[in-house]
């Protein structure tokens, strides 16, 4: 199909069936570029249906961008509790503060000057791009990427195929509304192109697609397999004060979940179970394991975590290896609003609601190993 024929139909297809989404405009109104950038910070690795309630709590706690650059991280890292990648929450808020900083609180229009911010790669430069001031830019998200493997058939693998897919992707671009094009493309891979099952019978863009010529829509793109997740593990543990406070504490800035809270907890190591040593708990105490493991998946590792609770005193001491400067005490009913990790409050839920069993010793030296 020939590019301007492509995107004419696409085009045609999206004002019809478009999706109604919160952030995007009603045909004929400007786009408010603070709006898509939200969308699409917590769109990257998220569902829409997971972003769609979040996004409405953000914008009625930050409706503009100075106010999220006013904002306490704290504040932007407990809201956003729960989506994960938590790195895009503290890129969210340092790059509000520079638009406020550095472009007196509009965002910038270009490609080249957005990649300046922080957070904002070549995908979410060209999203902005194009979508909130009309640019002549393609975002690849891999809705996009898959529509256009599907398109011209690309059989070569993923990665590898990436640069000739955004330069097929370039070619159907059309110099008017370049975000529209943008968006259509994502809808028609997000409820048509689907990656299993396509409705190519649905599909505005059948008869041209190469893939459904060929049979190949159902396996197309191809992927090079990926290698097993390692499993790290590691032991929790959880403080209940006697006033139904729970030891907390901050992560470094840097890292995974960098300014999240947590149960302190030892290194999370590859490899076998590891002795229990009592010198990674935040303070002496009668610790008990409560039975069975926490596990978590991240993007490149799984984890399991065993946990152990202890309950104690209000005049309990933190250990100086615990950071108490980075430690506070929260009340459970205070938890819902705190910035936890899914993986703490899973261990949280499996302490508090468990009832532990073994006693392990109250301070070092080191415990029994656990069996692997």
């Amino acid at each position: 199909m020939h590019s301007e024929n492509y995107a004419n139909e696409l085009l045609a297809w999206y004002d019809r069936d478009r999706r109604i989404l919160p952030w995007r405009a009603a045909p004929g109104v400007a786009q408010d570029p603070y709006r898509v950038w939200l969308s699409e910070i917590m769109l990257q690795q998220t569902t829409v249906k997971a972003v769609l309630p979040r996004y409405a709590d953000f914008l009625r706690r930050w409706p503009d961008v100075r106010a999220l650059a006013a904002a306490e991280l704290g504040e932007v890292l407990a809201a956003w509790a729960g989506l994960g990648y938590y790195a895009r929450a503290r890129n969210l808020h340092a790059c509000a503060r520079e638009v406020v900083e550095r472009f007196d609180g509009s965002f910038p229009r270009t490609e080249a000057e957005l990649r300046t911010l922080p957070g904002i790669g070549d995908y979410t430069a060209a999203a902005i791009a194009s979508i909130a001031f009309g640019a002549r830019a393609t975002p690849i998200d891999g809705n996009i990427e898959r529509v256009v493997a599907r398109a011209f058939a690309v059989t070569i693998r993923l990665p590898a195929a990436k640069a000739e897919i955004r330069a097929l992707a370039l070619g159907l671009t059309p110099a008017e509304r370049a975000g529209d094009f943008a968006q259509a493309m994502m809808d028609l891979g997000a409820t048509l192109c689907s990656p299993r099952r396509p409705a190519c019978g649905l599909c505005p863009l059948v008869s041209g697609c190469e893939a459904h010529a060929q049979g190949l829509a159902e396996v197309l793109p191809y992927r090079e397999e990926k290698p097993e997740r390692p499993t790290r593990r590691g032991h929790a543990f959880v403080a209940l004060r006697d006033d139904g406070a729970v030891l907390l504490r901050e992560r470094p800035l840097k890292g995974l979940l960098g300014g999240m809270l947590e149960t302190p907890s030892s290194p999370w190591t590859e490899g076998a179970w590891h002795e229990l040593e009592l010198d990674h708990a935040p303070l002496r105490a009668e610790w008990r394991e409560v039975p069975g493991l926490v596990e978590h998946t991240f993007t490149h590792f799984h984890l399991e975590l065993a946990v152990y609770l202890a309950k104690v005193s209000a005049e309990a001491k933190l250990a100086k290896s615990a950071g108490p400067d980075r430690c506070r005490w929260v009340h459970i009913r205070d938890l819902h609003a705190a910035a936890l990790p899914s993986v703490m409050r899973k261990v949280l839920a499996h302490a508090l609601e468990a009832k532990p069993l073994a006693r392990v010793a109250a301070a070092p030296p080191r415990a029994r190993r656990r069996s692997a």
